[in-house]
């Protein structure tokens, strides 16, 4: 039996550009870890079963692509123990699947190397590829394609999931969204803030998310953050603190509006 983390993830930059010839946009986005983790475990099994989360189908695809690739049979058991919400964009199901993927992949009798990993991971979402990898990272292309940052860890993250807040699939977000002009003027903004990034008030200059917006974000920095914004194509909102008393400040404050987590940043899973 293998277990591990399966983290979740904010997006402290995502600037959008023009769609790509394979219907995919354009992206530039910063990618952080965080300790808020679903559970994967994992067992030999006559056949694959899937577990704990019945809505989950990318785990299965995951497992499936790498028994195709492996040629051998998907004989795993997979349980999956969730904390992060659903559909709340912190990649909760990218990262099941990443990580249910490394663990079966360790038990081939040839288990494939990073890169060829990778290459199945980018098969099944552009976040997947993430997961495999440690620290933060900017994606770029659809977002898999991964190069590693060096940025400040040292501070606090509130997560804030409005009541009742729902979205479209992430598919219908990108597919609504209409702001691609200028999209090289604000990749370059972003590439220069990281390029400058060395305590974490200096995220704040990250440019805002071309995805989603809430006003929640102007709330969470009237309480204190140095940053705020929506993660992914959202519903989460996520505020940066310095400090761990304001943040549980905003918190409490904010317990009102939805659920909150008060969390950190985390280097692997």
């Amino acid at each position: 039996m293998r277990r591990a983390p399966a983290t979740a993830k904010v997006n402290l930059a995502l600037v959008v550009g023009p769609r790509r010839p394979d219907r995919k946009h354009e992206v530039a986005t910063v990618l952080q870890r965080i300790d808020l983790a679903d559970r994967i475990t994992l067992e030999p099994a006559p056949r694959l079963e899937i577990r704990g989360f019945a809505e989950d189908t990318l785990v299965r695809d995951a497992l499936v692509a790498l028994a195709a690739a492996a040629e051998v049979e998907p004989r795993w058991s997979i349980r999956i123990d969730k904390r992060i919400p659903v559909a709340a964009g912190l990649g909760g199901g990218s990262s099941d699947a990443a990580t249910a993927l490394r663990l079966a992949n360790e038990t081939l009798p040839e288990p494939f190397p990073g890169k060829r990993l990778h290459a199945l991971a980018a098969g099944l979402g552009a976040d997947v590829p993430f997961f495999l990898a440690q620290g933060p990272q900017l994606g770029d292309g659809d977002g898999s394609e991964l190069a590693p940052l060096d940025l400040p860890q040292d501070y606090w993250i509130v997560l804030l999931l409005p009541t009742g807040a729902r979205k479209p699939s992430t598919a219908a977000v990108y597919e609504a969204f209409d702001g691609a002009a200028g999209f090289e003027e604000r990749r370059a903004a972003l590439r220069t803030a990281l390029a400058e990034a060395r305590r974490p008030s200096d995220l704040a200059a990250l440019p805002p998310n071309d995805l989603a917006a809430s006003p929640l974000a102007a709330e969470l920095r009237e309480l204190g953050a140095f940053r705020a914004d929506v993660t992914g194509a959202g519903p989460i909102v996520y505020g940066l603190f310095i400090r761990r008393e304001p943040a549980e400040e905003a918190c409490r404050a904010l317990a009102s509006r939805g659920r909150t987590w008060l969390t950190v940043p985390t280097w692997y899973g």
